[in-house]
C-alpha cells in the first residue's frame, strides 16, 4: 500500500496535469451566470445540454472583447483548463470569447497561427531593426482611409522632409489581402524605400481579416525591407502583427516608430557635439601641460658635446695605439732573440768557421780536393785558403 498524500498535493499534482493534458481548448456553449467583477474580471459558466463548466476570464483577456456579453448568450471561447485547489473546482480560463458564428473563424485563425509558428515565421530572432533615420519611407494602405493621413501628420510632427511612397491598395472586402500584398511587392521592387508600413485603423474581426491572410503573412516574412504592421486598435493583434519585424498598435503610433523626434534628434547632436569639444579641449590641455614639462636643449650644446665627445675618443684611440706598438715592439725583441740564438752564425763567436766552395757550403772533406780554392768565414770576417791534400781514407 502506497504512503498517503495530502489533500493539498494531490490537488497539486491534478492543477499540474490538467493543463498538460487539455493543452489550448476551444469551446462552444451558452453563458449562465455571468459576473462582473469590480476587479475587473469575469466569472460565468459555460453550458449546453448535458454538462456545465465553470469559467474565468481575467482582466487582460477580456479587454480584448468587442462586445458584453451576458447571461445567455451563446459563444466560443478558447484557453485552457485549470483546477481552483482551494474549492477543488475544474475551471476554464477563457482567453478569447467571440459570438458563437465566429467560431469557425477563430478556430481557423488558431490554426494557422500554430502552423505559422511551427515553421518558424514568429521568431524574434528574425525581426530585424527599423532603420535608425530613414530618408524614404513605403505605405501600403488605403489613400482614402484615416490610416495614411494619421502616418503623413505625425511624420511631419515629429520629422519634417521625409519622403513617403504611397502604394495604394484596399484594406478591407474580398481581394484586400491580394491587394495589400501587391501594394508591397511593388513597394520592394521599387526599391527605394528603407522600410515599409502597411495596414489601416481599426475595425471588426471582420473588417480586419485580410490582414489574417496566409499568402499575405508569406510575402511580408520574405520582404527584403523592414516591414512595420499598423492593423487595427492596441486591442487587435492579426497574423501580419506577429510576422512583420515591429507591430504598432495603430498607423499613428507606426509612424512614430520609423522616425524619430527631430528636436530630441538636433538635442542629442548638440549634446555630443559639446561633449566633444570638452574632450578636445582637455586634450589640448593635457598636451599643452606635457610640453610645458620638456626642456628643449640648445643645439649649439649638442656641437659642443660632440666636439668633446670626438677629443675624448681621439685619446683614447691613441692610448689604445700606443699601448699596441710597445706591446707589438716587446714580442718583436722577444722573437728576434730566439731567432739570433739559433742563428748557426752565433757559433762562429765560440772560434768555429764556415766553409764554403763556390757560395755552398761545405759539410764534408771527402767533397773537396787538393788544389782546390775555399773560403772560410769566422765571427769577424772571411779568408781564403787552398787545399793541400787530398781527403784521407
Amino acid at each position: 500500500m502506497s504512503n498517503p498524500i495530502t489533500v493539498s498535493a494531490l490537488a497539486g499534482l491534478l492543477k499540474s496535469h490538467v493543463g498538460e493534458f487539455f493543452g489550448n481548448v476551444t469551446v462552444v456553449g451558452e453563458i449562465s451566470n455571468f459576473t462582473a467583477h469590480r476587479s475587473g474580471h469575469w466569472y460565468f459558466a459555460i453550458k449546453d445540454q448535458g454538462a456545465v463548466i465553470n469559467c474565468a476570464m481575467f482582466r487582460g483577456s477580456n479587454g480584448r472583447v468587442r462586445f458584453r456579453p451576458a447571461t445567455g448568450d451563446r459563444v466560443v471561447l478558447t484557453g485552457g483548463m485549470d483546477m481552483y485547489a482551494p474549492q477543488g473546482r475544474l475551471n476554464l480560463i477563457a482567453r478569447t470569447m467571440n459570438p458563437d458564428g465566429a467560431g469557425d473563424m477563430a478556430a481557423k485563425l488558431e490554426a494557422l497561427k500554430q502552423k505559422l509558428a511551427a515553421e518558424g515565421l514568429f521568431d524574434p530572432a528574425l525581426k530585424r531593426p527599423l532603420p535608425p533615420m530613414p530618408v524614404t519611407i513605403g505605405v501600403a494602405t488605403s489613400p482614402t482611409g484615416a490610416a495614411f493621413q494619421d502616418v503623413l501628420k505625425v511624420l511631419r510632427r515629429r520629422f519634417p522632409g521625409r519622403h513617403v511612397l504611397l502604394s495604394p491598395c484596399t484594406v478591407q472586402g474580398d481581394g484586400a489581402a491580394q491587394a495589400v500584398i501587391r501594394a508591397i511587392q511593388r513597394l520592394e521592387a521599387d526599391g527605394r524605400a528603407e522600410v515599409i508600413i502597411f495596414g489601416r485603423g481599426g475595425g471588426s474581426p471582420e473588417d480586419l481579416m485580410a490582414f489574417n491572410d496566409e499568402q499575405l503573412a508569406r510575402v511580408v516574412a520574405a520582404c527584403s525591407i523592414p516591414t512595420v504592421s499598423a492593423v487595427g486598435h492596441e486591442v487587435d493583434v492579426s497574423i501580419t502583427d506577429l510576422v512583420a519585424d515591429v507591430r504598432a498598435a495603430t498607423p499613428s503610433h507606426a509612424a512614430e516608430l520609423v522616425v524619430p523626434e527631430r528636436d530630441g534628434v538636433l538635442a542629442y547632436v548638440d549634446e555630443i557635439s559639446e561633449r566633444l569639444i570638452l574632450g578636445m579641449q582637455r586634450q589640448i590641455e593635457r598636451r599643452r601641460e606635457k610640453l610645458g614639462h620638456i626642456k628643449l636643449r640648445d643645439p649649439r650644446q649638442r656641437v659642443v658635446d660632440g666636439r668633446l665627445r670626438l677629443d675624448e675618443m681621439t685619446d683614447r684611440l691613441h692610448q689604445k695605439m700606443g699601448s699596441r706598438v710597445e706591446r707589438d715592439r716587446a714580442r718583436l725583441g722577444q722573437l728576434g732573440g730566439r731567432l739570433d740564438a739559433m742563428s748557426p752564425l752565433k757559433v762562429l763567436d765560440r772560434g768555429y768557421a764556415v766553409v764554403t766552395a763556390s757560395d755552398r757550403p761545405i759539410t764534408s772533406a771527402k767533397s773537396l780536393q787538393a788544389g782546390d780554392s775555399v773560403r772560410l768565414r769566422f765571427h769577424d770576417g772571411e779568408r781564403g785558403a787552398t787545399v793541400d791534400q787530398d781527403p784521407v781514407s
